[in-house]
């Protein structure tokens, strides 16, 4: 397994993965907690917002969740010198290639160590050679059976996309299923599951559950399902199935009166569930799928709120099931109040088509479309926030000029609006979203601040400056007065582009006391401010706001996904700027 100075985090993730696979091999049983702190701290630091590399030149390795003293003192052994001995000397009796293959689906760390010793693979392709040819079944303890399902894996994982889909896609996919599903009166309930239920920003798997007395009715009428390529496995009370683009979906059948168990089970997240039966283990608990089991009596739960409860803990929605404090919360009655959707009265970045000849990408609709888009949305206002005036193309004097007749017309609009109080949009706010230079000037001149009634500001060239250099661009560019947002604030773009590298500490204590807001942007490719920078900003007390960034009138029932990522990051209504009403946020830009 490589290890080096200059490891990212995907490597670091996979290389504490190995470490976990060791110690299960060497001895389950002792090794218990350590196995489940190290795949704890691979998943922590393969969801960073930044790379654990420039955590650790903070001093700050041991701030990231399930990275505990030692994981720490190992990650910055390697971070000095390029190796752990300790990390070696645990993986020192298993071959590179035993590691690969536990990425396999259904291939735990017993079988790839049997498959390995025995066989000599050597890569994935020499397993399904070794497979076809019928070795596989020849060793003890396998068989055909086995060697076909070895033989089935290995191709759906060569057909796997790399790629997990963005939660919009997975979602889409999920919800027209079950609305197939529903269809027939032996469906009782629906629902999906995993990181789709908890809102991810991507999503790996597609699995949904069902309730219902029929399970056989419901499994035949599943693989029946028009779209489907091909059924992929047919069981009891789970099947697969395969949709165009090779996606998986997987169903699993439970009876209404234990679905909630079977809910919450599978929802996850993994460490969520781990920390749950801990707990369950103290009050004397065991937690399954099917039920609660106490003094050998298993209590069957129909919705989660029970299950909850009888843990002593009030309901956990799904968005916070991440092992992040959520659960002695729960057992506290201190969870927050989440963020709804019903409490936003705004949308405070949108693109329109003014002909203003941006420096990036223009809007797709008009001003009254996007004002009658907003009106259908119950919106009590809006801004206008098209990208500045291209720099290369304009000079100062051509840019007031351009900035002058936008204010006109969006004057004129909010003119037609002053009756509209009780219908819905009467305020269209005149913004800009303005790049923020890699020299961290703005790119208008000073005097356009004055057609302006806020500004945003945002990074979109010069992503690779370094850290120090990056957050203090930011910061020159957020300290002018007319700027109240920063906008997309890492840049990223989800499975594309990795979000800059910035010293969050400085960028929230500037908000702060600057009274400057962060947005929590609401393009599914971009989910920017990430959740997990979301809950330390609402930990700080920094204000955040939501932007759908639409580039078209459709692009403004994207807010939903914005409420998620704001959701897992703990935030309330009163951590959001725009679930002002309109004389209150008008109050807030004074």
């Amino acid at each position: 397994m490589k290890m080096g100075k200059d490891m990212v985090n995907g490597e670091i993730a996979e290389l504490l993965r190995a470490i976990a696979i060791s110690y299960q091999l060497k001895n389950p049983e002792k090794n218990k907690f350590r196995i489940i702190a190290y795949e704890r701290a691979a998943d922590a630091v393969e969801h960073l917002s930044s790379e654990a590399k420039d955590v650790w030149d903070e001093g700050k390795l041991k701030d990231i969740p399930g990275v505990g003293e030692s994981i720490a003192a190992n990650l910055d052994e390697i971070f000095r010198t390029g190796k752990s001995k300790h990390f070696a000397e645990v993986m020192k009796d298993f071959p590179p290639i035993l590691f690969t293959l536990t990425e396999l689906p259904k291939i735990g760390a017993k079988t790839a160590f049997k498959l390995v010793k025995n066989l000599h693979v050597k890569s994935i392709d020499d397993l399904e050679k070794l497979a076809k040819k019928g070795e596989i079944a020849k060793l003890e303890g396998f068989g055909e059976e086995s060697q076909n399902e070895i033989i089935k894996v290995i191709s759906q994982f060569k057909n796997k996309k790399a790629d997990r889909y963005l939660l919009p896609y997975a979602e889409s996919i999920a919800n027209e299923l079950i609305t197939y599903l529903k269809k027939k009166s032996f469906v009782l309930k629906a629902d999906p599951l995993g990181s789709l239920r908890r809102k991810d920003a991507t999503v790996g798997d597609i699995d949904i559950s069902v309730a219902s007395n029929d399970v056989k009715a419901v499994l035949d009428y599943f693989t029946s399902y028009p779209k489907a390529k091909r059924t992929l496995e047919k069981g009891e009370i789970t099947a697969s199935i395969l949709l165009p683009n090779n996606i998986q979906v997987d169903l699993m059948v439970q009876k209404p009166e234990s679905y909630g168990s079977l809910l919450q089970h599978f929802t996850g997240s993994k460490h969520h569930n781990i920390a749950l039966r801990e707990h369950a283990l103290k009050m004397g608990l065991s937690l399954s799928e099917y039920g609660i089991k106490e003094k050998g009596k298993l209590l069957k739960f129909s919705e989660e709120v029970g299950f909850y409860k009888k843990l002593g803990m009030d309901f956990i929605p799904p968005e916070l099931r991440e092992d992040s404090g959520e659960i002695e919360a729960a057992l506290n009655h201190s969870l927050p109040e989440l963020i709804e959707l019903f409490d936003v009265k705004g949308d405070l970045q949108m693109h329109t088509n003014f002909d203003i000849e941006t420096s990036h990408d223009i809007g797709e609709s008009s001003m009254k479309e996007m004002v009658d888009m907003a009106l259908s949305l119950g919106y009590e206002y809006i801004a206008f926030t098209d990208h500045n005036p291209s720099r290369s193309k304009h000079n100062d004097k051509e840019i007031i000029s351009i900035l002058k007749e936008r204010l006109r017309l969006i004057g004129d609009i909010n003119y037609s609006l002053k009756d509209s109080v009780k219908t819905g949009v009467h305020y269209v706010f005149n913004s800009l979203e303005i790049d923020i230079l890699p020299s961290g000037e703005l790119a208008i001149p000073e005097s356009a601040f004055e057609y302006l009634d806020f500004a945003l500001v945002s990074i979109h060239s010069s992503f690779d400056l370094n850290k120090d250099d990056m957050t203090n661009r930011v910061l020159k560019g957020l300290d002018h007065p007319k700027v109240k947002i920063f906008a997309h604030p890492t840049a990223r773009k989800i499975n594309v582009r990795e979000g800059v590298e910035l010293n969050w500490s400085l960028i929230f204590d500037f908000c702060l006391k600057n009274d400057k807001w962060i947005e929590i942007n609401a393009d599914p490719m971009r989910l920017d401010l990430p959740d997990a920078l979301v809950r330390e900003a609402v930990k700080k007390g920094v204000k955040l706001t939501l932007g759908t960034d639409a580039h078209s009138k459709e692009g403004l029932l994207n807010m939903p996904y914005g409420i998620n990522v704001a959701r897992r990051g703990w935030a309330k209504k009163s951590d959001i700027i725009n679930n002002l009403s309109l004389k209150e946020f008008q109050k807030m830009l004074k």
